[in-house]
């Protein structure tokens, strides 16, 4: 064999392993890259179980410390006293101590621009009422429905359409003497729940346009009713227990789906052919970005709470039963129809465009 030929062998198995150099080399690049897939897989995995694992913490360490309540009502007024009766048993179904917090203003929309600047943590708890859904609808407040997780509802407390006992015979008596001329109705509220259910009555009964006169609060308006001051009062039962037993004041419709339990002999408005329903209600919400775990904690704690004797005997002396305590699930759809409903009605009424 001459040297040419050596040299055709040697060059042939330099290219082979130059060959074998390269397929090496990108077997090292792609292990490289495997192993960098698979330390971040692992770092993913550990962050999974981290916070798994944190807010599993999270959730059995809550509450360790107070919770506050968030209202829009001053002191002793019907949203005060059903966020104060639901907590009276909340503290020791949570074990903790729970404050109420005071935001007044805008009918609800102070306490709910405040509520979106705590923290989603549990920690404060906001009284979410019919108020709050009115304010919504006008866009009163930079809250959104999103925003907030329903937790359970305490009161579902219908508006009655009060009057001085004598002066009606029957409802439709009531009905028939707003049909050429409208009635005085005494309300709580402009543009809200007080005022929409009046005007709502009428509207969709075909009666006359009423004329609003607002009070500070229902005890003024039942006193301002029995002296003539209005035809009619807008109110809730609780705010006119005296009045209705010592024979001054009649409830004479009721704005509700059913007759209440403690007035079998009153009416509704949809048994006359009116659809008009209205109630004033009271519930707790949190932040939608509440941990899960200590959003139902807090649920099963209220509804234990308002399910106790105390909280059912507070609902007893203010002509509601208990069928007014509702879970998260009953509580966020009645929101949403809430704020859609009062929509609708400020609407047609002109209190929004």
């Amino acid at each position: 064999m001459n040297w040419r030929y050596w040299v055709v062998i040697i060059n042939h198995i330099g290219k082979k392993l130059s060959g074998v150099s390269l397929i090496l080399r990108a077997l090292r690049i792609e292990n490289f890259k495997l192993e960098k897939k698979m330390s971040f897989f692992r770092l993913f995995l550990v962050g999974l179980l981290v916070s798994g694992f944190t807010a599993m913490a999270q959730a059995q360490d809550y509450p360790d410390k107070t919770i506050e309540v968030v209202t829009h009502a001053g002191a002793g007024g019907g949203t005060d006293v059903t966020t104060r009766m639901m907590m009276l048993r909340a503290r020791r179904e949570l074990g903790q101590d729970m404050v109420v917090v005071n935001k007044r203003g805008g009918g609800g929309s102070a306490a709910m621009d405040y509520y979106l600047t705590v923290p989603a943590d549990g920690y404060t708890i906001l009284t979410f009422t019919i108020g709050h859904a009115a304010e919504l609808a006008k866009g009163n407040t930079d809250m959104k429905l999103e925003d907030i997780r329903p937790i359970a509802r305490g009161t579902d407390d219908p508006q009655i359409l009060m009057v001085r006992c004598g002066v009606y015979g029957s409802a439709e008596d009531f009905v028939a003497a707003q049909m050429d001329a409208g009635l005085t109705y005494g309300t709580t509220h402009v543009a809200n729940i007080d005022d929409v259910s009046a005007f709502m009555f009428t509207l969709k009964g075909g009666m006359a346009t009423p004329t609003i006169l607002p009070f500070d609060g229902g005890g003024e308006l039942a006193t301002q009713l029995i002296a003539g001051a209005v035809d009619v009062g807008v109110l809730n039962l609780a705010e006119a227990v005296s009045q209705i037993e010592a024979g001054d004041i009649c409830p004479i419709v009721v704005l509700a789906d059913q007759r209440m339990a403690a007035l079998p002999d009153v009416s509704t408005a949809k048994e006359m052919g009116i659809p008009v329903s209205f109630s004033t209600v009271r519930g707790f919400v949190v932040h939608a970005d509440t941990p899960d775990d200590v959003a139902q904690k807090i649920e099963e704690s209220l509804i234990k709470a308002m399910s106790h004797g105390i909280y059912q005997g507070y609902l007893t002396s203010v002509g509601l039963d208990s069928t007014s305590v509702a879970g998260s699930e009953v509580w966020g759809n009645q929101i949403s129809t809430m704020i859609n409903d009062m929509e609708s009605a400020l609407r047609e009424l002109g209190f929004i465009e």
